[in-house]
Formats: C-alpha cells, structure tokens, sequence
C-alpha cells in the first residue's frame, strides 16, 4: 500500500517512536514537582521545548505546547483578540485558511466581531498589496497560512507581516503543513503548527507568542504552560514531536529536492496520460511534496475508493462525495475546477517506483470511474436559438458531463442553459469553460435551481 496523504497525517517517524517509547519510562511523572522523578520530567519537558523553539526560530519562553494544532490556533486567535479587545474587534483571514482558522473567525463574528475574507487567486495565493489593503484601525489580528493544506501553495506571509507590523497588527500564522520543511519567514507574531503532520505523534500541538504581542488566555486560569494550555502536559507526545522535528529537519533539504521532481513529475505526466484534467495549485511556489489535480466527469469518492483498491491512499477536496454536497472552500475561493479532485501528499521517503506506479494506475482509474459513471442521456430542448439541459437534481460531475455532451449541436455563437440545482454547478461550469475555451455568460435565476449559460466559441 502507498500512502499519499502526508498532509493530513504523516506517518510517525522513528526517531519519534524511540523517544516516545524511552519517555514513557522516563517522564511520567509531573514535571511541576521538587522531587527526584518530577525534575526528571521537567529537563525532559525544557529539553523538548528548547529543541522546538530553535526549530521553529523563537525563544523558549514564547513556545507552549498544546493538546493539537487545532487547540492552538483556537487559543493563539482568542487570546491575540481579547488582548488587544481596546484596539477593536476586527479580524482578517484569507478564503483558504484550515477550517480551524475559519471556524475561530466563525466563534468571533457569532461573539459581536467583524471578519475580512480576503480572496485568492487561481494558484491559491492571496495578493500581499491586496491583503494589506483590508488592514483598519480596530483591526485587532490577521491570519495566514504559511502553506495551503488542500494544494500546497505557499503564501507571501513574510510581506504580508511587514505590512503587519507597520500598521501594528499582529499577524498569526497557522505553519501546520510547512514546519517540517523549515522556520516560517517574515516578522510574524504568532505561529501554530500540529506535530503529527510533520511525523511526531498526533496529540501535540505548539503555539508561539512573541514577546510584547498582547495576549490574555481565555478559560479558567491554570499554570501550566504559561496559561495557554490547561491540563498535565502530555510529556512522551512532546518529547517525540520535538525529537522528530528536529530529526525531519535535518533531512528536509535533501529530501524536498526529491520530493519537488516526484512531484513535478505527476504535474507534467497526469495531463498527458489523463484527459480533461486541470492541475491546480502554484507550479513554483508550493510545498515540495504536495501536488493537486482534478478530472473533469468523474465522481471524485469513487476514484478515491478505486485508487484505495489499487493500493493507493489519497485525498480529495471534491464536492462530489456522500459526505458533502458543497464544493471545497479552498477550490472554490480558487474558482478551480473541484470535479474528480485529488491531492496527492508524499511523505518523506517515498520511493520512486511508488509514483511510477500511481502513474501507470491513475489513466485505467480515470476511464474506469467515467465508464461506470456514464452519462445519462440529456435532456434537451431547443428554445429560439439556445439549446436548454435539464439536469435538475443531478449531482456533479453529471450537468458538466450533459454540459459537454451537447455543446457541439450547437453552431458557434449559439448558447447552452444549463438547469441545476447541486452548489458545485456553480463553480464546475465556469470551470470546464476555462478548460475547454468556451465563454462562460453567467448564472441567471431559474424556476428551481439556476440556468447556467455556456457560448459555443470553438
């Protein structure tokens, strides 16, 4: 089996087995005692921290470690806003931050605050001028993401922090996918990152505060970690996450150029082998292992459950699974196509032949998924000089799949209204026009659901 999906979760790395091992024998006991085993734990504890902090490039006494990444952005968003609650109540997030980051400025804006989404671009970047431009005067906190979890594209957070610091705006930037690669540039002021996606055990967050950042936990008070992490410190977790992270570090360099060809390899090969595909994401400025494409007219969780069959573990941001009925946030934010996505994510380590073979697999995947999948015949009528497709309550890939079917029994110039009622049309349509050189008009209201309209240009 080759597991492809190391950016939800890599794989634990054996330097974090061994140290998690030898601490379960070592610091067990609490590390807030005088006594012999409780002096133990704490130069286990300090050892851990100070290794974390000259990976992540802070001081010691700026790092806590959390119960996750997750528990750390919730902390690290809270307590940077009720700091500086005088100055305002405004927060600004970009559109394709992790659902932790979306989900705090969700809490916010429910608590009485105010939220900036700032858009991105087809690569998945936001424009640094662009992001400065929503920073106000009651703007309280900023967040970015160093790099994005669904596409990898990496984010301008060191311009963006200067145009942070100079209106005096702390910038909090959530680093999960990208501290194992290296620190994270700029002159940011938070910073959070989860250790199980860089090969330390899952349980371990880390969250930074930099001196002089105004911050008050919120919850009840408790005097661990400096207030910012209630509860026993779990010591054999954060012993392992910060031996692994400097373990992976010291192979990041190496192993990332290997990782970029992997990578760059399926980027050029699977338009070539697969038809209909866009290749989404930044080609340059992206994470060394992650890389992210989408299949028009299939049905992304069967390709994901052929694939598994094949041997291969993936990901998807596609829309077209049971579980969602809405496309990506990220894709979306993108106005990429989300149809028949996958995200393959290459741990450190993965052997050449692995992505040969994922190569060879993915074209009989592809044509195998689409031929089970098939394409109801549309339903069409003419009316005056537009060819009308009712594909009301059909889920995607399906009004794409009728979309494609019947462009060419129109003449060039002629339209395509498209009925549907699935979210994902909304974002699918546009597009496969992009994809396939047609003129995407636009949506117009439509008894039930929308009319999608589609100029044959080609």
């Amino acid at each position: 089996m080759s597991y492809f999906d190391a950016a939800s979760s890599a794989p634990l790395h054996p330097v974090a087995r061994q140290a998690l091992l030898a601490s379960l024998d070592e610091g067990w006991a609490d590390p807030s005692r005088l006594y012999r085993e409780g002096r133990r734990a704490r130069m286990l504890l300090d050892a851990a921290r100070e290794a974390a902090a000259e990976a992540v490039g802070c001081r010691a006494d700026e790092l806590s470690f959390t119960s996750s990444g997750t528990a750390a952005v919730h902390t690290g968003v809270a307590g940077a806003l009720a700091g500086r609650r005088r100055v305002g109540r405004h927060l600004i997030v970009s559109a394709v931050e992790h659902s932790s980051v979306l989900h705090a400025a969700d809490a916010h804006e429910a608590g009485g605050g105010t939220v900036t989404q700032v858009g991105v671009g087809r690569s998945g970047a936001v424009d640094a001028s662009g992001y400065a431009a929503t920073l106000r005067e009651d703007t309280a906190l900023a967040c970015l993401q160093s790099a994005n979890h669904e596409v990898g594209t990496e984010q301008p957070v060191a311009a963006v922090a200067d145009a942070c610091r100079a209106a005096g705006v702390p910038l909090l930037v959530d680093a999960a996918q990208s501290l194992g690669w290296g620190p994270v540039d700029g002159d940011w002021s938070l910073l959070t990152g989860s250790a199980h996606k860089w090969g330390g055990p899952a349980g371990v967050g880390v969250l930074v505060v930099r001196k002089g950042v105004r911050f008050a936990a919120q919850g009840p008070a408790d005097e661990r970690e400096s207030g910012r992490a209630a509860g026993f410190e779990n010591l054999p977790g954060i012993v392992a996450a910060a031996a692994s992270l400097r373990a992976v570090r010291a192979e990041a360099e190496q192993e990332a150029v290997r990782l970029r060809e992997l990578t760059e390899r399926i980027r050029v090969r699977v338009p070539r082998l697969v038809p209909d595909v866009e290749v989404v994401g930044d080609a340059e400025r992206r994470l060394p292992g992650t890389v992210t494409f989408s299949c028009l007219y299939v049905d992304g969780e069967t390709l994901l459950h052929e694939l598994d069959r094949q041997g291969f573990s993936v990901s998807s941001g596609s829309s077209c699974t049971s579980s969602t009925l809405t496309p990506s946030h990220v894709l979306k934010a993108m106005g990429v196509l989300s149809e028949g996505n996958v995200r393959v994510s290459l741990p450190p380590g993965t052997p050449e032949a692995d992505v040969e073979r994922f190569l060879e697999v993915l074209p009989g995947a592809v044509a195998g998924v689409r031929e089970k999948l098939g394409a109801p015949v549309p339903v069409t009528v003419r009316q005056e000089d537009a060819l009308v497709v009712d594909a009301l309550g059909k889920l995607c890939p399906l009004p794409v799949i009728e979309l494609a079917k019947v462009i060419g029994d129109v003449p060039v110039g002629g339209t395509v209204r498209v009925l549907a009622d699935d979210e994902a049309a909304r974002l699918d349509i546009p597009a496969w026009c992009e994809m396939r050189g047609q003129e995407y008009v636009g949506e117009e209201p439509a008894d039930h659901g929308s009319a999608y309209v589609v100029r044959r240009v080609s």
